[in-house]
Protein backbone atom coordinates (compact mmCIF):
# COMPACT_ATOMS: atom_id res chain seq x y z
CA UNK A 1 0.00 0.00 0.00
CA UNK A 2 1.45 3.50 -0.86
CA UNK A 3 -0.21 6.81 0.11
CA UNK A 4 1.37 9.95 -1.91
CA UNK A 5 1.19 13.23 -1.14
CA UNK A 6 2.47 16.53 -3.30
CA UNK A 7 3.15 19.11 -1.65
CA UNK A 8 4.95 22.62 -2.17
CA UNK A 9 8.23 22.96 0.49
CA UNK A 10 9.59 21.00 3.32
CA UNK A 11 7.40 22.77 5.70
CA UNK A 12 4.28 21.11 4.44
CA UNK A 13 6.66 17.57 3.72
CA UNK A 14 6.80 17.46 7.67
CA UNK A 15 3.73 18.08 8.31
CA UNK A 16 2.69 15.38 6.27
CA UNK A 17 4.81 12.92 7.39
CA UNK A 18 4.20 13.65 10.98
CA UNK A 19 0.32 12.55 9.43
CA UNK A 20 1.67 9.41 8.11
CA UNK A 21 3.59 8.61 11.81
CA UNK A 22 0.36 9.17 13.68
CA UNK A 23 -0.91 6.73 10.82
CA UNK A 24 1.46 4.09 11.91
CA UNK A 25 4.31 4.57 9.39
CA UNK A 26 7.74 4.68 10.57
CA UNK A 27 10.55 6.80 9.09
CA UNK A 28 11.81 3.64 6.93
CA UNK A 29 7.93 3.28 5.68
CA UNK A 30 8.50 7.56 4.52
CA UNK A 31 10.05 8.38 1.34
CA UNK A 32 10.55 12.52 -0.02
CA UNK A 33 11.20 13.02 -3.68
CA UNK A 34 12.28 16.45 -5.21
CA UNK A 35 13.53 16.89 -8.85
CA UNK A 36 16.55 18.83 -7.46
CA UNK A 37 18.87 16.01 -6.25
CA UNK A 38 20.05 18.70 -3.71
CA UNK A 39 17.05 19.57 -2.45
CA UNK A 40 15.67 15.74 -2.14
CA UNK A 41 18.60 15.23 -0.36
CA UNK A 42 18.93 18.31 2.09
CA UNK A 43 15.27 17.64 3.48
CA UNK A 44 15.32 13.73 3.42
CA UNK A 45 18.62 14.21 6.01
CA UNK A 46 16.50 17.44 7.38
CA UNK A 47 13.24 15.36 8.02
CA UNK A 48 14.74 11.64 9.11
CA UNK A 49 13.64 9.71 6.81
CA UNK A 50 14.61 6.75 3.89
CA UNK A 51 16.39 7.70 1.02
CA UNK A 52 15.20 5.37 -2.03
CA UNK A 53 18.68 3.13 -2.35
CA UNK A 54 19.41 -0.30 -3.78
CA UNK A 55 17.32 -1.88 -1.33
CA UNK A 56 13.98 -0.25 -2.56
CA UNK A 57 15.18 -0.56 -6.37
CA UNK A 58 17.46 -3.30 -6.82
CA UNK A 59 20.78 -3.31 -7.95
CA UNK A 60 20.97 -2.88 -11.71
CA UNK A 61 18.12 0.04 -11.49
CA UNK A 62 20.13 1.57 -8.93
CA UNK A 63 23.32 1.20 -11.22
CA UNK A 64 20.86 2.53 -14.23
CA UNK A 65 19.91 5.34 -12.83
CA UNK A 66 23.54 7.15 -12.71
CA UNK A 67 22.88 7.35 -16.57
CA UNK A 68 19.61 8.31 -16.95
CA UNK A 69 18.00 11.62 -16.86
CA UNK A 70 16.65 13.25 -13.22
CA UNK A 71 13.23 12.77 -14.98
CA UNK A 72 13.74 9.39 -15.44
CA UNK A 73 15.61 8.09 -12.11
CA UNK A 74 12.75 9.86 -10.28
CA UNK A 75 9.83 7.64 -12.38
CA UNK A 76 12.43 4.65 -11.83
CA UNK A 77 12.01 5.47 -8.03
CA UNK A 78 8.95 5.88 -7.69
CA UNK A 79 8.07 2.43 -9.49
CA UNK A 80 9.87 1.02 -7.17
CA UNK A 81 8.37 1.81 -4.06
CA UNK A 82 4.66 0.50 -6.44
CA UNK A 83 3.39 2.97 -8.11
CA UNK A 84 1.93 2.30 -11.38
CA UNK A 85 3.99 4.15 -14.50
CA UNK A 86 1.01 6.99 -15.25
CA UNK A 87 1.08 7.67 -10.71
CA UNK A 88 5.01 8.18 -11.51
CA UNK A 89 4.89 10.04 -14.73
CA UNK A 90 1.98 12.33 -12.56
CA UNK A 91 4.19 12.69 -9.38
CA UNK A 92 7.48 13.68 -11.88
CA UNK A 93 5.12 16.30 -13.68
CA UNK A 94 4.55 17.59 -9.86
CA UNK A 95 8.53 17.66 -9.50
CA UNK A 96 8.82 19.37 -12.68
CA UNK A 97 6.56 22.20 -11.16
CA UNK A 98 8.75 22.47 -8.09
CA UNK A 99 6.72 20.27 -5.61
CA UNK A 100 7.43 17.87 -3.61
CA UNK A 101 6.41 13.77 -3.59
CA UNK A 102 6.40 12.47 0.08
CA UNK A 103 5.09 8.42 0.38
CA UNK A 104 4.58 6.31 2.15
CA UNK A 105 4.91 2.80 0.99
CA UNK A 106 4.35 -0.84 2.68
CA UNK A 107 6.10 -2.67 -0.03
CA UNK A 108 9.70 -2.32 -0.83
Amino acid sequence: MNTVKVVENGAAAKNVIDQYNMQGFTKDDIYLLAHDKTRSEDLTDALDIQDIGVKEEGFFESIANVFRTRGDELRSKLVSLGLSHAEAERCEEEMDRGRVVVIASTQP
